[in-house]
């Protein structure tokens, strides 16, 4: 009997030292075990999805492993290189000024490559450049966004991990042509994603939780937000304009097969920005967007009202931009489930259902300007002034499986003329606007502390001083050539403001601590 069972003790042993052998003498790495990108689009590459051989790429590949640099690997690489960066943690800030660059995390057993900013660094990812992919990184702790794109065309940031990266998390800012999914964003002081004055962009399958905004359109076109889950946020889905922003729109934009639930979270923006105006209890906000299409999502447990939709002079009165116009035009609600909104409204809302006799918000709620709005069956939901929406002229859009162009759209060519323009809409419009608070100071307040002073401008660029305790501190845009802060500082002071709103605060008042 003890000599069996020693026998099969011996089994087992020689079992387990032949799998262990095996798979130090013959079992691929776990680097090797880790597919590249399932679709490098605009590549012109094909990827084989049992290993890592590329058919049809002509790129090199570039490893960054823990105690090297993300930048240092961006600097080397040519447009069509494949960068992959392995688990680690990585605390700084990358910088893509080219076209064409790829940049894949590599997650092995459950270890993610890891931006780390310790509330010190600003932003983990900036790109101006087109043709930028950033897949697979976990990003927490930087002061300002994770991702950041300056004007860069035919982006694809998909499969990240981000929390707690100060003002926004996701943001393209004057790109077109992009793709943003499968991201999960948290904790973040603004909107975790935010496409600005973009066009041709689709959301998909994110999820984004205990933000202030979570999915936002702002002064964007042709855009799709689908089958994202947006829950216990401050706003859940929001398409509106911005008054003071180069561009003045916001118009075709798709909300469908979401999920928008218990968005409820207090609001904890920067006080005075525009997004610290948003009810707690908000669903989905329309504010001055244009052929707004709502379908087919789950609106349920937003404590305020499931849907709202708002014209400038009520949804932010304190804006001023004559050539934006401030109403909501057009919107189509189709078929959706909402149940359980508006048990604790706030605010206007809540004096207006009093007026009511009303205790409890709507489902849905329109105030203010607006015309040619329908809806599929207004009897299907608790509302509020929509008597004025006809029928919907439309049953679904499911002829519309994608915002983004057929093929990718030119890159940019930006002449030294441009350059000043091309770099205020990317990278200060961000923040700055004409007349009205974004997170940083109005455009004119800068125009009047450094009349006929570019340089100035470029000085304070480099290296920012906080003039007022009521903002943030403006991280500094070193990074950009000097050639561009000179070119966006003469254009800052080139812009044609109205007198009026250079009147409305005296120079000693905005550089008051």
């Amino acid at each position: 009997m003890k000599s069996t069972l020693l026998k099969i003790l011996a089994g087992l042993a020689l079992l387990v030292i032949g799998v262990f052998a095996g798979k130090f003498l013959f079992g691929s790495s776990g680097a090797e075990s880790v597919p590249l990108p399932s679709t490098l689009n605009y590549r012109n590459a094909g990827i084989s999805e049992s290993s890592t051989e590329i058919k049809d790429f002509t790129g090199n590949v570039i490893e960054v492993k823990k105690g090297s640099s993300i930048q240092e690997a961006v600097k080397k690489a040519q447009p069509g290189d494949l960068i992959r960066v392995f688990p680690g943690t990585y605390s700084e800030n990358v910088y893509i000024d080219k076209d064409n660059i790829s940049i894949q995390g590599v997650v092995i057993e459950g270890k993610w490559p890891t931006l780390d900013g310790k509330k010190e660094i600003n932003d983990a990812f900036l790109y101006s450049g087109n043709g930028i992919l950033i897949e697979n990184f976990k990003i927490i702790n930087y002061k300002g966004n994770a991702i950041m794109g300056q004007a860069g065309n035919n982006f694809i940031i998909r499969n990240n991990w981000i929390i707690d990266t100060g003002v926004y998390g996701i943001f393209p800012q004057y790109g077109k042509n992009g793709l943003i999914e499968h991201n999960v964003l948290s904790k973040i002081a603004d909107a975790a994603i935010y496409v600005g004055m973009c066009d041709n962009v689709d959301v998909r399958h994110n999820e984004v939780f205990d933000n202030v905004a979570g999915i936002e359109i702002e002064n964007s076109r042709h855009c799709l937000v689908e089958n994202n889950y947006v829950h216990d946020n401050t706003g859940g889905l929001l398409a509106f304009v911005t008054p003071g922003l180069p561009i003045k729109t916001t118009f075709d934009v798709i909300l469908r097969n979401n999920f928008v639930v218990n968005n409820n979270h207090e609001n904890f923006g920067a006080p005075g920005s525009t997004v610290s105006g948003i009810p707690k209890g908000t669903g989905i906000l329309i504010m001055a967007a244009d052929d707004a299409i709502i379908e087919n999502n789950i609106i349920t447990g937003n404590n305020n009202t499931g849907i709202t939709i708002v014209d400038l002079a009520n949804g932010d009165p304190k804006a001023n931009d004559p050539n934006s116009e401030g109403n909501p035009d057009r919107v189509v609600i189709l078929d959706n489930i909402m149940y359980d909104n508006g048990n604790d409204p706030i605010g206007e809302i809540k004096a207006i259902m009093l007026t009511k006799m009303q205790t409890k918000g709507p489902d849905i709620f329109a105030f203010g300007g607006g015309k040619g709005s329908t809806i599929r069956d207004k009897n299907k939901y608790r509302t509020f002034g929509i008597d004025s929406y006809g029928p919907a002229q439309i049953m679904d859009t499911r002829d519309v499986v994608t915002m983004r162009t057929p093929e990718p759209v030119p890159d940019r060519a930006v002449s030294k003329e441009e350059l000043g323009e091309l770099t205020y809409y990317g990278v200060c419009a961000g923040c700055h606007a004409v007349g009205s608070r974004l997170i940083g100071v109005p455009t004119e307040w800068i125009q009047m502390i450094h009349k006929d002073n570019p340089q100035g401008i470029v000085d304070y660029i480099n290296k920012p001083k906080n003039l007022r305790d009521d903002y943030p501190e403006m991280p500094p845009q070193d990074y950009l050539s000097e050639e561009a802060k000179m070119a966006v500082a003469e254009f800052i002071l080139s812009i044609d403001i109205d007198e009026g709103f250079k009147k409305k605060v005296p120079l000693d008042k905005i550089t008051a601590k």
